[in-house]
């Protein structure tokens, strides 16, 4: 089966989920500019795609300012800005990323989130309608003409702001989520829908349900998959890098974590739990696939594990499935990076996505 190249992407820690032991807070990996710029030239340099910036209302360091001032120092890595979109004005923060793609040269992609603003909770139905209403206004303000929109969340009728004529492509828009209305407000209106990890038939359930729902909106998407990695150069090294991660958790600790996390209570993070739950004793809920990581965070909460062969067979069974990208992340994020651009991307037949 011949696979198509594939987008790898690495993950920059904006938002204070960087550790040696998870669970333990150290100091020298908090959030800061510096530490994370340190992250994002380190992926630069090992020859990733793109670097995802993750965004939190309550942890870490703002994703849209971090992207402005990192962006210069980067010569041809894109970066995948995370936009919690119930906090944005949708003109304003269309100009924001116009003025970030042209800082960047064109190298900009946006994940959106479907949050609340900060203290307010909205219903999921309604989230996700004004969350695809976002969506729909992002790629009309991009486009540099006049907006005439009437929907049920945002109505304008105004002229598209004058940096968004520069642009020379569509940004790309990539978007998660698993509950059926996170699922329909993909198929209407993103381009790359991401999804966290899951074992083998799980995935392809998703794969082909995201497709069908697409075409049924005249549609085409492509699939992005986010998932931690520890890569060494045995199996059984692997296994104890993974284990050692662990080494000095306190349960009550870990729980607190995940319920610390705005999206605690989403469908995505009980399918997490699921997926942990339903794990062997050791942790692994099918070969290569660990879940202890989500003992110690909410969201992506599994790592594929063990020696270069087999981290690339993995990678590519999902390439297999339908994936055409990549989110990975490691801990430590910088020396993770480097053992996986070392171990196994020089061997991926990888590339920037491209989205017409």
């Amino acid at each position: 089966m011949t696979l198509n190249p594939c987008e790898v992407a690495w993950f920059s820690a904006l938002c204070d989920d960087d550790y040696e032991f998870l669970g333990a807070p150290d100091p020298r990996l908090q959030s800061s500019f510096e530490h994370c710029r340190n992250i994002a030239l380190t992926a630069e340099a090992g020859g990733y795609d793109n670097l995802l910036l993750p965004s939190g209302y309550a942890l870490g360091i703002d994703s849209t300012a971090f992207c402005a001032a990192i962006a210069p120092m980067l010569k041809r890595m894109k970066l995948l800005l995370a936009v919690r979109c119930g906090e944005m004005w949708p003109p304003q923060l269309a100009r924001q990323i116009a003025t970030l793609d042209q800082i960047m040269g064109g190298r900009l992609t946006v994940n959106i989130i479907s949050s609340d603003m900060p203290g307010e909770t909205l219903a999921s139905a309604p989230r996700y309608q004004r969350t695809v209403e976002i969506m729909q206004l992002l790629n009309l303000f991009l486009s540099g003409e006049a907006v005439d929109f009437q929907g049920e969340f945002y109505k304008f009728k105004l002229d598209a702001p004058r940096i968004s004529k520069t642009l020379k492509r569509r940004v790309p828009l990539y978007f998660g989520g698993l509950s059926e209305d996170a699922r329909e407000a993909a198929a209407r209106a993103a381009d790359v829908y991401l999804m966290w990890p899951d074992t083998l038939p799980a995935v392809t359930e998703i794969v082909n349900d995201m497709r069908a729902r697409a075409t049924r909106h005249g549609r085409e998407l492509k699939f992005g998959y986010r998932v931690h990695v520890v890569v060494r150069e045995t199996e059984a090294e692997a296994r104890d890098a993974a284990s050692r991660l662990l080494s000095k958790l306190d349960d009550a600790e870990g729980e607190a974590i995940r319920n610390r996390s705005l999206d605690s209570t989403s469908y995505g993070v009980r399918r997490q739990a699921e997926l942990r739950a339903g794990a062997g004793h050791d942790g692994y809920a099918e070969d290569n696939l660990w879940t202890g990581i989500g003992r110690a965070r909410s969201g992506c909460g599994a790592a594929i594990v063990g020696d270069p062969d087999q981290v690339l067979a993995k990678l590519n069974a999902y390439r297999a499935l339908g994936m055409d990208a990549f989110v990975l992340s490691g801990y430590p994020h910088a020396a993770e990076a480097d053992l996986f651009a070392r171990h196994v991307l020089p061997r991926l037949d990888h590339a920037p996505l491209n989205i017409a």
